[in-house]
């Protein structure tokens, strides 16, 4: 039991260090601006961009794939919100004041990131029905979590858990689509 308290004890540190030096690459204006857009956009815009793209582009067969999108993005704001009030986590800002922030918080808890369950679950959706979309889509998932810890609202423990409930939820789904 002591060595399983030694072991978390060294994980929440290495969290809560990288979190401030990762926060501190905000302090630059290129990349602050940068990664609000990415968080912007990861806030739902590009989803339903893209789903208005696949629905009015691929028929009948891409309206099923946007109602794939949106029941697993249902599920995801379910379950983000239940651990987020369940685990009441504070934000890292909250907690350190040597953590930079550079954006707004959309609530009050930090655990799992909710931008980064989102973006996992849509662009899993997304490109498994459209493989093609994989160089556009994975590369603004992994800009999107990545967004969360610059602009100091999100521990990385946060975005990896928040991508691994994401993943899970559409795995859970792939047996019933």
């Amino acid at each position: 039991m002591l060595k399983l308290q030694q072991t978390l004890g060294w994980v929440q540190s290495v969290d809560s260090r990288l979190c401030v030096k990762v926060s501190h690459t905000g302090q630059y204006r290129l990349i602050r601006h940068f990664f609000r857009a990415i968080s912007r956009m990861g806030d739902g815009m590009f989803w339903y961009l893209l789903m208005l793209v696949i629905a009015v582009t691929q028929g009948q067969h891409g309206l099923y794939v946007c109602l794939h999108m949106l029941t697993a993005g249902l599920t995801g704001t379910l379950v983000y919100k239940w651990l987020k009030h369940r685990t009441s986590r504070p934000r890292p800002f909250q907690v350190r004041q040597d953590v930079l922030l550079s954006g707004t918080p959309l609530d009050y808890f930090s655990f799992p990131s909710g931008h980064t369950l989102h973006a996992v679950a849509f662009g899993m959706v997304a490109v498994h029905y459209y493989p093609q979309l994989f160089p556009i889509v994975y590369p603004f998932v992994v800009l999107v979590g990545i967004s969360r810890v610059v602009l100091g609202l999100h521990y990385p423990s946060d975005v990896l858990a928040g991508a691994a409930v994401g993943y899970l939820i559409v795995m859970s789904y792939a047996l019933v689509f």
